[in-house]
């Protein structure tokens, strides 16, 4: 009962820190650390708790005995009465006001959130340091001019950072997305069995203030701010807090899929491709394979988050009245496995933005092969300076550029455009006038000042913000 989560999808490669939070014991660890907060408020407002009591509950909130939760809970199939049971045989002068004035949610749910906003620190440090290593990738290459792609044909000339700069702004939108539902993220409180604070209010005969007064410390024990709480609920917090939070995780797994699937199309393109592994084999029938198995395990993991959402939304939209059951066991697995891929998708998308290799040579020839047409206004435009008739030209290049078009696919052979239009006499320019107007650094606009303005404006301020979440590249051997 206390062996960690386990996840026959995702855990393989998430980190020992978020299989640990979504484990049985950090869980019930945190139980307990609920329970003594309790007893200390409940002591501080007035209700005879001892010292005693307290440091015999501090004494063990560590040494679990699961042997004896695990041999109660088969009697009376309660986990939560259970570990009261237990937590007594261990703190026997405790024993009696263990959970005084609680619901099994008190426990339950506040330990929901705390692990899910410590996994939200967890994962904030993956994104992070992704953010980071995309950001000098994009700072690397900002002037290196290749094809851009619309449609997933060629289009107008942009440059490596500057691709790089879109992969970065869509995870600078995850990033927003997860402050902001981090700091929203709140306790569910001591509220009581249907979110009235009855049995507090007994407890404290009618002294509201008190009853107030317990939520705060509570929530100030466990790391929270004071005022950290729900204003209202039933039994549970609200459930859209999951839909909320797998949101955030799932638009982290829509751009890590975004970046992985454009790298496996320019590793076909021959463009770029993730680290390739001196030894590694990339297919056992065809040994010349580089496979880019990284990249497709993003993808897979990513469309496996990306589906987990529907879980919270369903669970969200059919809870009767102050709460029933159905939100449990399917919770338990969507909101865990969800944390753990996306993790996973994490420590892989970092190790790949770590070790990115470019081959310049490769996108110089796809670019010079199709530059021709996408400079074709501009070679008309100086053959019209040197006395030539635009229309006339316009039909005589769109004439050339048919025909070389159709060099290339129907005969396989080079663009030869170029050569067509310096044999042409009308035109009146030389390739090597050609060639100088095609350099493909005159085509990228404002590509590489764009990077520039982009990193220092908007990627620079956030990991300043978070630079003791930055590490490394993560050593994965896939």
């Amino acid at each position: 009962m206390h062996s960690h989560y386990i996840s026959p999808f995702s855990t393989r490669y998430s980190s020992d820190r978020m299989q640990y939070l979504f484990s049985e014991d950090f869980k019930f660890r945190t139980w307990r650390k609920l329970w003594i907060a309790l007893a200390k408020g409940e002591q501080a407002l007035g209700l005879p708790i001892s010292d005693e009591q307290i440091n015999e509950l501090e004494k063990h909130k560590d040494d679990i005995n699961y042997d004896e939760a695990i041999a109660r809970e088969k009697l009376v199939r309660h986990d939560v009465m259970s570990h009261i049971y237990a937590y007594g045989l261990q703190a026997p002068a405790a024993a009696g006001i263990i959970h005084l004035g609680a619901t099994s949610c008190f426990v339950g749910d506040n330990t929901d959130v705390i692990i899910m906003k410590e996994a939200l620190q967890t994962i904030k440090t993956g994104l992070i340091s992704t953010i980071s290593a995309l950001a000098g990738f994009a700072e690397e290459y900002k002037s290196l001019p290749c094809l851009g792609y619309t449609h997933l044909q060629p289009a107008q000339i942009t440059t490596v950072g500057k691709r790089a700069t879109l992969w970065l702004n869509e995870l600078l939108y995850d990033y927003n997305r997860l402050v902001f539902e981090e700091k929203a993220l709140k306790l569910r409180g001591c509220k009581g069995t249907t979110g009235t604070q009855a049995s507090f209010l007994e407890l404290f005969e009618n002294d509201e203030e008190k009853v107030k007064s317990l939520e705060k410390f509570i929530a100030k024990e466990v790391g929270f701010a004071e005022d950290a709480t729900v204003p209202v609920c039933g039994q549970t917090y609200s459930r859209k807090v999951d839909y909320n939070i797998l949101t955030v995780l799932s638009g982290i797994a829509q751009s890590a899929s975004k970046f992985a699937n454009d790298l496996r199309i320019l590793a076909s393109f021959k463009e770029m491709e993730e680290p390739f592994e001196k030894n590694q084999i990339g297919s056992s029938a065809m040994p010349y394979k580089r496979n880019p198995m990284r990249s497709e395990r993003i993808c897979a993991l990513a469309r496996f988050v990306e589906t987990l959402t529907i879980n919270p939304a369903l669970t969200a939209s059919t809870q009767w009245f102050e709460r029933t059951l159905d939100d449990s066991a399917n919770k338990r697995l969507s909101v865990a496995e969800s944390f753990l891929a996306t993790d996973a998708i994490l420590l892989i998308m970092q190790n790949v933005c770590t070790g990115l290799v470019v081959y310049p040579k490769v996108i110089e020839s796809r670019l010079m092969a199709e530059i021709p047409f996408m400079a074709s206004e501009n070679i008309m435009m100086a053959a019209v300076k040197k006395g030539g008739n635009r229309q006339e030209l316009h039909e005589k290049i769109r004439t050339h550029a048919v025909a070389a078009a159709a060099v290339v696919k129907n005969e396989g052979g080079q663009n030869d455009l170029i050569s067509r239009i310096a044999s042409d006499a009308d035109f009146n320019i030389t390739e090597d006038e050609i060639l100088a107007i095609l350099k493909p650094e005159n085509f990228t606009g404002r590509s590489a000042n764009q990077v520039i303005e982009f990193l220092q404006g908007f990627v620079t301020p956030v990991l300043a913000e978070n630079k003791e979440l930055i590490t490394g590249s993560t050593d994965l051997k896939v």
